[in-house]
């Protein structure tokens, strides 16, 4: 009986990521998939599954290329005139779009790793980024730096302001640190195995 729990465990870490990847693609394919669909069928008649995420890419695409142009500069003028009349939506707004610039944006933020000393007396260390280097426009004195903790298993961080003392820059793939931060440590550096046929 235990060698058969210990097979259903093992099967269970071979079949767990792969479904919930697949279950995750195949719930975003469904959603960006419905996001054109009552348009394409009601006006143009067309029932062809997928063309709905096809025109969601061209359009994000299409989009990027006119922000590049400058045709859009009127239109972020009367986008930021708009937004900055209402404080509410300014925050929410300014937050997303600096937090999706810093992934992938040209100005990228989460590329310094670094190892922070949490803690002097018990030598506890922390993981995170530098997304500021100087801090001094927020009124704080002495040389200290922005650093973001992401939380493991988690969408989310915590942003702290440490003396640069404690700030150790660390020479690794921006990418892994975060893949370790978000796995709680359980992925390790460089550790992508090939898919066994």
């Amino acid at each position: 009986m235990k060698r058969l729990i210990g097979y259903f465990f093992q099967g269970l870490l071979y079949i767990a990521p792969l479904s919930i990847t697949i279950f995750i693609l195949y719930k975003s394919f469904i959603y960006l998939d419905g996001l054109f669909k009552p348009f394409l069928q009601s006006y143009l008649k067309i029932n062809i599954p997928g063309l709905s995420l096809v025109l969601v890419f061209l359009t994000v695409v299409l989009v990027g290329l006119l922000g590049q142009t400058i045709l859009a500069r009127p239109i972020k003028r009367f986008v930021n005139h708009f937004i900055n009349k209402a404080p509410l939506v300014k925050v929410i707004y300014s937050s997303i779009r600096d937090l999706l610039s810093a992934f992938v944006g040209k100005e990228k933020k989460f590329n310094q790793p670094v190892l922070v000393k949490v803690n002097t007396i018990s030598e506890l260390e922390k993981l995170g980024f530098i997304t500021q280097e100087d801090v001094s426009n927020l009124g704080i004195d002495g040389e200290k730096v922005a650093v973001y903790f992401p939380h493991s298993y988690n969408f989310s961080g915590e942003l702290f302001i440490v003396p640069s003392e404690h700030v150790k820059k660390i020479d690794t793939s921006p990418s892994d640190v975060m893949k370790f931060i978000v796995s709680g440590g359980v992925s390790g550096y460089n550790n992508e195995k090939p898919i066994q046929k």
